[in-house]
């Protein structure tokens, strides 16, 4: 299956009409979130500072707005329009009272794929988790869920990329019987399972990448806790790819 473009959930000028949108929400969403709550201004500065101002909008509070919001910050960035939302020092003030972010991105360590910059985002907005390959573990996984459970974040999405080096070392490693130093063979054997052995050379890589991030999907969406959320309406899990030749951000199928 061609992935989707993720911006065509946003701006009909880059993509189509609102039909292609709801595609793409249907194909990339499993459910809908309960509201959630914006949060509430304090002052953590003495009385003669300045005071925050109010938040410039709703928060996405369902897996479709959350998805509609990365879709545009993405648009931004790789139109070289971005905003860098939510950096003021009121933004700040606020954000020491508490968090609230709309989504949970689960990507790679590689430098070039920073979350808050793919989606043009800010402080507060994003909880990001991090490994190379976007490997599960426990740490993974428990960072996953407590922005899902104790946050109620309504939106998980498994970012990986173009020219991923876990994946490409994996392969490697399966195509030679080449032994990785301790750790990152590690890496390789959970990546392992997702490699496509119909295709050869870039072309398998490519593939293994958009099937790795599509059973990291699958897999948290199948955690008892996660899977309750999303059986209650308040939580979507999807998978996506970030293409580094143009930015653009693809969600996978």
């Amino acid at each position: 299956m061609r992935p989707s473009h993720i911006s065509s959930a946003n701006a009909s000028a880059d993509e189509g009409s609102s039909t292609s949108r709801r595609t793409l929400l249907r194909t990339a969403v499993a459910g809908t979130a309960a509201a959630g709550s914006v949060l509430a201004l304090g002052s953590a500065f003495p009385a003669s500072a300045a005071q925050p101002a109010p938040a410039t909008g709703p928060r996405p509070t369902t897996p479709e707005q959350a998805l509609r919001e990365l879709a545009a910050g993405n648009r931004r960035w790789r139109t070289r329009r971005q905003e860098h939302p939510d950096e003021s020092p009121s933004t700040r003030l606020r954000l020491t009272k508490g968090q609230s972010p709309f989504a949970i991105v689960l990507g790679c360590v590689d430098s070039r794929v920073p979350p808050e910059l793919v989606f043009d985002q800010g402080l507060g907005d994003l909880l990001t988790v991090r490994s190379a390959g976007e490997v599960l573990d426990e740490a993974v996984l428990g960072s996953v869920a407590y922005g899902v459970l104790e946050l109620a974040i309504p939106l998980v999405l498994v970012l990986g990329h173009q020219s991923c080096g876990a994946v490409g070392a994996a392969v490697h490693a399966d195509e030679t019987g080449e032994r990785l130093p301790a750790h990152i063979q590690y890496l390789a054997d959970q990546i392992r399972p997702s490699i496509d052995r119909s295709r050869h050379g870039e072309a398998r890589v490519r593939a293994t990448i958009d099937a790795h991030a599509r059973s990291v999907r699958d897999r948290l969406a199948a955690e008892p806790d996660l899977a309750r959320a999303v059986s209650a309406g308040k939580l979507a899990v999807a998978a996506a790819r970030y293409d580094l030749h143009d930015q653009r951000v693809n969600t996978l199928g």
